[in-house]
């Protein structure tokens, strides 16, 4: 008697629609991570491009100063408690966050098309992750070219290819026409963790609340699933 052939479980698939200079961003993909690692299911992870702040310049704005103009410094600052927070969450996810030491605020298109470079490579996660740590925990201003370069090198892109291509405009418009969808779809903040482009999990929830997304994906059949 022919044994009956295992039904293969779905590949669940995740975008993470994010921007590198954002801290519930890596706050919340480490928590995404965590759940992830625990759960049985296979799951893909696409990270998208967002940016908080396209207005930034290209060459990027003192990082006190950006984030005076917009928090103010005043006691009810809003960033210094939403830093309180991160800082105290930081250590049991593993990272660091060194606000009052950040040199610049960058725009980030640049770092999004080395992200995208990455992702096209099977790299994705591990640029997010170089490039968080290298922002945050590093220092370094994510919107030199050859900072970018040295991390492409790091992640395991070729790091001469990147630095030809960064002063260029490949993927500049592909970048910024997929930071308008997400926003046309709704996207209004990040972190946003979309499952099987049929839900999502919105800013940096605590790994059960990933769990719990994880299992109601793998509900979703594999025919209404988006490619």
């Amino acid at each position: 008697m022919a044994k009956k052939k295992k039904k293969s479980k779905p590949l669940i698939q995740v975008d993470i629609v994010s921007d590198i200079v954002c801290p519930w961003c890596w706050l919340g993909s480490r928590y995404f991570f965590q759940a992830a690692k625990q759960s049985k299911h296979q799951i893909n992870v696409t990270w998208r491009p967002y940016m908080l702040d396209p207005a930034v310049p290209e060459g990027g704005i003192p990082y006190q100063d950006y984030m005076k103009s917009k928090f103010g410094d005043g006691p009810s600052n809003k960033f210094k408690a939403m830093r309180e927070h991160l800082e105290a969450a930081a250590p049991d996810a593993g990272i660091t966050f060194r606000f009052g030491e950040i040199p610049m605020r960058p725009n980030t298109l640049n770092a999004h098309r080395l992200m995208r470079w990455a992702t096209g490579q099977g790299l994705g996660n591990q640029a997010a992750e170089a490039l968080f740590k290298s922002f945050f925990d590093d220092l370094e201003d994510v919107g030199n070219f050859d900072i970018l370069s040295r991390i492409a090198g790091d992640v395991g892109l070729d790091p001469e290819l990147v630095s030809e291509l960064l002063p260029k405009d490949d993927d500049k418009n592909t970048v910024r026409e997929e930071i308008l969808f997400f926003r046309n779809l709704g996207v209004s903040g990040v972190p946003c963790f979309i499952y099987q482009g049929q839900f999502a999990v919105q800013g940096a929830q605590e790994p059960a609340a990933h769990i719990k997304a994880i299992e109601e994906a793998a509900k979703i059949q594999p025919e209404t699933q988006q490619t």
